[in-house]
């Protein structure tokens, strides 16, 4: 559900436990979020705020967040002013999504100072506010004006004004009658001849609830018709829904129930006595986990993304190469007409034509018509087809070349989409974005400006033989035998060529992007059957191959296998191989 204002209700109650705690670090992770250290009772807690359009909230969180070396301004005014005050009360007015922290300076007995943090979370207009005594606005994370379109002035020097609402408020309501009565002219059918208490429409009720009272939104009441059972909208079955949101209201020991799929939460009525602040860090994880998830499928998104027009482009240079080969093709076709045009010229009228007939007595003296530009004496024609000639010759070659290497850049760009469709959490992704902005196929697109001799030195510090260092590959124990499995082709590189023995087994799937497998052996060991299959099971299950029930894995000694000078990272070619079908 939104962090609506039962939430927030709910949410200020629990924090009323942290009165007479002092501010004691104050800084700002990120441009949507003030994080609030503070100390009392013997106990350190952390006080978020967060203003972002989807995620807007508060509560107390125990995940650590980055520090920025340099804190931006409305972090450095916060601990200018508040840093070292205590809070002396936590406070929200009816359903509103809008919480009030009073803090008070007693540094000076007989001329305390207080001043008031207003955290506003409504949406896209979620703010962070410090006013004085007199509420005059010292400043806002947000700043905003009449001028600029909005409702009111939120700016330094500037009045605070409450925001407006033309809601009814729901705890002011003295009961059902008084509910019914707000809603009953939204809840009739125009089209319905019928009085009776059967023809109130179900069309969006909790739309009209939600639009109809402050802080409810629509989330909660759909949950609350739902848990219901209510199929039939009626008078009975909305006085349920009124009780229901009065229950949860009023619930002295209210409790968040996360959905199966963790993508959404609801505010419940519980029995069980739960802990001063259970809504708080519940949220606390709900919200970690949330964001976690949405950074991470926009990080992997925006990698697959550069990876993935990279590779069309280069996928269309190899289909202008292909063309270009075929052309390459006619290259003898050309050279033939050159040579009988120049062995025929005696008998060829010295004029422009736009063809000619000749005998090719490459074939027993059949005619061959031979195309002419009619700009051009016949002479000139046969110059200009052993010139075509010699050009397609000379390009074959480098074309060639640079279809093998075009080839080699998409099967590796193909690696690095399998290894982000592989990634579980954003370390990874991390890694293969290293990975990439090490690779010259890439660099217009980073906007890279690393100097060959530095990017050198990276290789050289990612390759180390420290086996500790940088890398952490998958590792397995089978009946005995230890199996480690790179993640990214950093980690093949590393687990094959600097941390495998040559006695020690390497697994790839057949002609199938996946990861290298390095079973560890002892030198003159052989190694059951068994293992070898479970080990083979275990690339395949490791690769793109991953849902096919036969999959041809090759192996061989590490001894076997070399990386070409100048490849691409997880390229190597091996010899004397076997290959297992799994």
């Amino acid at each position: 559900m939104a962090f609506d204002g039962i939430v927030t209700k709910t949410i200020t109650k629990e924090l009323e436990h942290i009165i007479n705690y002092k501010i004691d670090k104050i800084y700002e992770p990120d441009k949507n979020t003030i994080i609030i250290g503070l100390y009392g009772k013997g106990e350190n807690l952390a006080l978020l705020l967060c203003i972002s359009a989807n995620n807007c909230r508060i509560h107390l969180t125990t995940h650590q967040q980055p520090n920025p070396i340099s804190a931006p301004n409305f972090c450095m005014l916060l601990r200018k002013h508040i840093n070292g005050f205590k809070i002396k009360k936590i406070s929200s007015i009816d359903l509103e999504r809008i919480v009030f922290i009073d803090l008070e300076n007693n540094e000076n007995p007989n001329k305390p100072i207080s001043k008031r943090l207003i955290v506003e979370l409504m949406g896209k207009h979620s703010n962070i506010i410090l006013v004085d005594e007199k509420n005059i606005i010292i400043d806002s994370l947000r700043h905003t004006s009449v001028e600029e379109h909005s409702n009111r002035d939120v700016y330094p020097t500037s009045k605070y004004i409450f925001p407006e609402t033309t809601k009814y408020s729901f705890l002011e309501l003295k009961n059902f009658d008084d509910f019914y009565s707000k809603i009953e002219s939204k809840l009739i059918e125009p089209s319905s001849n019928n009085t009776t208490n059967n023809n109130i429409s179900d069309y969006s009720i909790e739309k009209i609830i939600s639009d109809t009272f402050n802080g409810i939104s629509m989330s909660f009441v759909k949950n609350i018709v739902k848990k219901l059972a209510i199929s039939n909208l009626s008078k009975d079955s909305l006085e349920k829904i009124y009780n229901k949101i009065q229950q949860i209201i009023n619930s002295s020991n209210p409790s968040v129930e996360i959905l199966a799929d963790q993508k959404d939460y609801f505010l419940c009525n519980s029995d069980v006595i739960s802990s001063p602040f259970f809504v708080n860090y519940t949220l606390d994880e709900f919200y970690y986990k949330k964001e976690n998830s949405e950074l991470f499928k926009n990080y992997r998104n925006s990698i697959l993304n550069l990876i993935l027009v990279t590779l069309k482009k280069y996928e269309k240079r190899l289909q202008n190469i292909d063309n270009k080969l075929l052309e390459c093709d006619n290259r003898d076709k050309y050279r033939l007409y050159g040579e009988l045009i120049t062995s025929n010229l005696y008998k060829i009228p010295n004029k422009n034509l736009k063809s000619i007939e000749l005998e090719n007595y490459y074939n027993n003296n059949e005619l061959i018509e031979i195309p002419l530009d009619s700009k051009y004496l016949p002479s000139r024609n046969a110059k200009q087809y052993f010139k075509k000639y010699t050009k397609l010759k000379n390009a074959l070659e480098l074309v060639s070349t640079q279809k093998q290497e075009t080839i080699q850049d998409i099967n590796y760009m193909e690696s690095i989409v399998y290894e982000i469709n592989e990634c579980t959490s954003l370390s990874e992704l991390e890694e293969v974005y290293e990975e990439i902005s090490e690779s010259s196929l890439f660099c217009d697109k980073l906007k890279l400006k690393q100097k060959k001799n530095n990017i050198k030195k990276n290789k050289a510090k990612l390759l180390t033989k420290n086996k500790n260092a940088k890398f952490n590959p998958l590792k397995y124990i089978i009946d005995g035998y230890t199996i480690f499995v790179g993640r990214n082709n950093l980690e093949n590189d590393y687990l094959t060529c600097k941390f495998a023995k040559k006695t020690d087994i390497w697994f790839h799937t057949k002609d199938t992007h996946g990861s290298h497998v390095i079973l560890k052996t002892n030198p003159n060991e052989i190694v059951p059957e068994e293992i070898i299959y479970k080990t083979a099971k275990l690339a395949a299950e490791h690769s793109k191959a991953k849902n096919s029930s036969h999959t041809p894995v090759d192996y061989c000694k590490v001894l076997n296998v070399k990386k070409p000078s100048g490849s691409k990272p997880g390229f190597v070619i091996y010899t004397n191989n076997k290959t297992i079908y799994v």
